[in-house]
């Protein structure tokens, strides 16, 4: 039998080499309190508040109907007014987080954060809270730049995107739910994520808690730069399920530079609509695997058809990046600066080529705001753009009217809608589409609290689609 003091001893060498093995484990893992520290006096809180209609006459959770007799007992046959006095609406909030990218006062933060607010509310890492103005916002990276009138803030460190590698560590600041400057952390999951309605962002996607709140916050590396700003999560419950996505900071400083210096945003424009390449279609393509953007049909005044670039044609690379798929090639465009020379290679009869072709610019961001023609406006309102059909196209096709729908934006109401490029847009509201200008007409008269129907001609065959505009 072993003595008790020898197994005494045997017990005591384990405890401790097991000591020893949790000790040195325990040191591989990242420590994130020195970048918090450095990192969390330029993480911002923004609150919003959006002023709503004065529903004082009717219970808004019964579709406005009578009063349930469970609430007279509590307001009688009236609710009480909102705050703020009779005649004013209630004030709806959101909230969310940004981060001080100057010392004069600009902020980065989502632009889903802040659309249609009324009042933008900035509360600092001191509690200061401060009114901000919104410089601009793209919607098509869901990017804002903010700005208060303030000198002297905490700025953060921006770091280089490009750089990131699956794996690396990764950390989050932000307010979820409400609560400010909540820490979480863990690692990159992927790169260059492309997801449904946002073709333009090369998504990082990381296994960081985001939760609401958390949106328009800062993604750090371990050295405390700003990497990226914390976007979406995917959710079946809303809440958190280890999948989270935030925009490149590279991206989002490109965009909040032109927000900026321009007020708007200009991004590459092809004049293209794409399809995906299957692999039967790779296989009838003579293409070993399949790859690339098919090319279905082309403005015939845009970039793509002025080079030469036909129907048929699959883009391969653009300027030496591999398109692994079809909807890679909207991003890679979109980040070729409009007027600029892109070299595409393109598979044409079983044959590699290059094409050398001048980017366009993407209709709705041709000119400042305040200089668009009304025609544009309206395409903007719907977010598309739109050709002409001559009369030889509308006789194939078999209609007597109707614009094509030569490109979509994310996110914008023809897409919420379904409408694909490709489309023919044959009636809205049941009023016939002659032409381009004849649509700006509808669209000006489109009611904005309700959804149209709209008739589309899709390969061959009509459907209606509903469409409803947002507010402005």
């Amino acid at each position: 039998m072993m003595s008790l003091t020898r197994q005494f001893s045997l017990w005591t060498l384990l405890l401790a080499v097991l000591l020893s093995w949790q000790s040195a484990f325990a040191r591989d893992l990242p420590d994130f309190t020195e970048l918090v520290e450095q990192a969390a006096p330029g993480v911002v809180n923004i609150s919003t508040t959006r002023v709503v209609p004065d529903r004082s006459q009717a219970f808004e959770g019964f579709g406005g109907q009578e009063i349930p007799d469970i609430f007279r007992h509590f307001f009688g046959d009236r609710l009480p007014a909102p705050p703020g006095g009779p005649g004013r609406g209630g004030e709806r909030q959101s909230l969310g987080s940004g981060f001080v990218i100057s010392e004069d006062g600009y902020i980065l933060t989502n632009a889903h954060v802040v659309e249609g607010a009324d009042e933008i509310l900035v509360r600092l890492n001191d509690r200061r809270e401060l009114e901000a103005e919104l410089i601009g916002a793209d919607t098509q990276t869901d990017v804002a730049l903010l700005k208060v009138d303030v000198t002297g803030l905490p700025t953060l460190n921006m770091g280089d995107s490009d750089q990131l590698q699956v794996g690396e560590w990764v950390a989050a600041i932000g307010s979820p739910f409400g609560f400010d400057h909540s820490v979480t952390a863990g690692i990159i999951s992927a790169i260059n994520r492309t997801l449904p309605r946002d073709a333009y962002v090369p998504f990082i996607q990381t296994d960081v808690a985001i939760n609401p709140g958390n949106s328009g916050g800062p993604l750090f590396n371990l050295d405390g730069e700003v990497v990226g700003i914390n976007s979406q999560i995917f959710t079946r419950s809303g809440g958190f399920m280890g999948l989270s996505f935030a925009i490149p900071i590279n991206v989002a400083m490109d965009v909040a530079n032109q927000l900026r210096d321009d007020g708007r945003v200009r991004r590459g424009w092809l004049g293209v609509m794409i399809q995906p390449v299957s692999r039967d279609l790779a296989e009838s393509f003579g293409m070993d695997s399949p790859s690339g953007a098919l090319i279905a049909d082309l403005d015939p005044e845009g970039p793509a058809a002025q080079a030469g670039l036909q129907a048929g044609d699959i883009v391969l690379e653009v300027d030496g990046e591999e398109v692994e798929r079809s909807r890679n090639l909207p991003r890679l465009i979109g980040r070729v600066d409009p007027g600029n020379d892109a070299e595409l290679t393109v598979m044409r009869d079983g044959e590699r080529q290059d094409i050398t072709v001048t980017i366009g610019d993407w209709p709705d961001s041709e000119e400042p705001a305040q200089a668009r023609s009304s025609e544009s406006d309206a395409q903007a309102r719907l977010g598309i753009a739109v050709a002409e059909l001559d009369e030889a196209e509308r006789e194939r096709l078999g209609i007597d009217s109707g614009v094509l729908v030569r490109d979509i934006a994310p996110g914008g109401a023809a897409a919420e809608a379904g409408i694909m490029p490709g489309d023919v847009i044959v009636s809205l509201d049941h009023h016939a589409v002659e032409d381009a200008e004849q649509l700006r007409k509808l669209v000006d008269s489109m009611p904005t609290d309700r959804a149209v129907p709209v008739r589309l001609y899709r390969e061959g065959r009509s459907l209606f689609v509903a469409l409803r505009l947002a507010r402005s």
